[in-house]
């Protein structure tokens, strides 16, 4: 059975590679994969090139991106993706394609499948992030989708409530949580060292990524995350570039100008791949910005995230997360209580609702024991403890 995977940042990339892993060391099982979006971009660091030194081998390369940074370019590259993906696909013949999400590129390649007739596994469905076009894209792909692999029992009822059949629905954690029973770690030295960085202070990890469906300015966020980062003069920053949606080339000079103006004390990378920045997390103070990571993969490391703005509202946190706006004394406010001593007793009992790992190997089950008969019919029945 051929499985084809899709993967077009390298956020999502990070979370698949347990089931990458998993999928290439099933003697009943073919990996294909199928990279695209910022993998593929000089301006987010070639990060295909990362998948590569893993060991997989890459199927079909397809280039989406335009250089613009507008809604319009979004736009064409959904078209582009369209195109260039039913080619791959026509060429890669898999018997059932996984996504992951909510991007752009992730529904131009789940239509394409769909109209080929190649059932798709759709693993994160049913979340909610109001502040930006991925909520109606995740919504929509999971209405085009076949097998549906959640991440919590809350979100298995909502795509159940969009009409799906429960027979082909399941609950089976967080994918990227996997990484906590089966990835060893860096030690602080070991991730110095790979950054190049001094990490001889407590540090905060930054990523922050364009709002598109709120009125939250790219550029005015962001030089007010840093104005009060600058308040905490004893904490040093790792930051990352952000997404590819519409405003994130604007963030990105901005970004470089401080780390070059704080070399003691600000680093900017355009990736830091899942293994250093899951042992950065360990390491951090706290986790800034509005990154679905810090929602959902950071409490298990009971770390505390500052979620700034409007892009995950919606979603189901820990209490290890803490909400706050877009302000600078907002910001600040918020860093400030994740910080305090009484906050570190919150930390040392949070539990992670997204679970605490194994949703590889679910994944894989569902897509051996669910017959296929792609005619779905929509499922107006009662959804069991709703």
């Amino acid at each position: 059975m051929k499985i084809a995977v899709f993967t077009g940042t390298r956020a999502e990339y990070g979370l698949l590679y347990w089931l990458l892993k998993d999928i290439q060391s099933d003697s009943t099982l073919e990996l294909q994969l199928l990279v695209s979006g910022t993998h593929l971009s000089p301006d987010h660091g070639l990060t295909y090139q990362a998948i590569e030194e893993d060991g997989f081998v890459i199927n079909e390369k397809i280039e989406v991106l335009l250089s613009g940074d507008t809604p319009v370019s979004v736009a064409k590259s959904v078209g582009l993706g369209v195109l260039g993906y039913t080619d791959a696909l026509e060429r890669m013949k898999p018997d059932f394609l996984v996504v992951l999400g909510d991007r752009f590129e992730a529904l131009a390649v789940v239509q394409v499948s769909m109209l080929l007739r190649i059932p798709v596994v759709h693993l994160h469905g049913g979340e909610i992030t109001e502040g930006a076009y991925d909520d109606s894209i995740r919504h929509a792909i999971s209405k085009l989708s076949y097998i549906h692999c959640a991440s919590m029992e809350v979100y298995r009822h909502r795509i159940i409530r969009m009409g799906e059949d429960p027979s082909r629905v399941f609950n089976v954690g967080a994918i990227g949580l996997d990484h906590l029973r089966r990835t060893k770690l860096m030690t602080r030295r070991e991730l110095s060292s790979s950054l190049c960085f001094t990490l001889d202070k407590p540090f905060f990890i930054l990523t922050y990524h364009p709002v598109t469906l709120a009125d939250e300015g790219p550029e005015k966020t962001c030089e007010s995350i840093l104005s009060a980062i600058d308040l905490f003069p004893d904490y040093n920053v790792i930051i990352t570039y952000p997404n590819a949606d519409d405003g994130g080339k604007k963030i990105i000079p901005i970004l470089e100008r401080y780390a070059k103006t704080n070399p003691l004390r600000a680093l900017v990378v355009p990736s830091l791949g899942q293994l250093r920045y899951l042992s950065a997390v360990k390491e951090c103070s706290a986790v800034l910005g509005n990154s679905s990571s810090g929602v959902i993969e950071v409490p298990s490391f009971k770390r505390a995230t500052v979620n700034i703005g409007a892009r995950q509202r919606g979603r189901v946190s820990a209490c290890s997360v803490v909400d706050c706006g877009v302000e600078v004394n907002e910001i600040h406010d918020a860093i400030s209580e994740v910080l305090s001593v009484a906050f570190a007793e919150v930390l040392n009992n949070v539990k992670n609702p997204y679970g605490s790992g194994n949703a590889s190997k679910k994944v894989i089950e569902a897509i051996k024991n669910v017959d296929v008969n792609l005619a779905k019919k929509f499922y107006d029945g009662i959804v069991e403890g709703v």
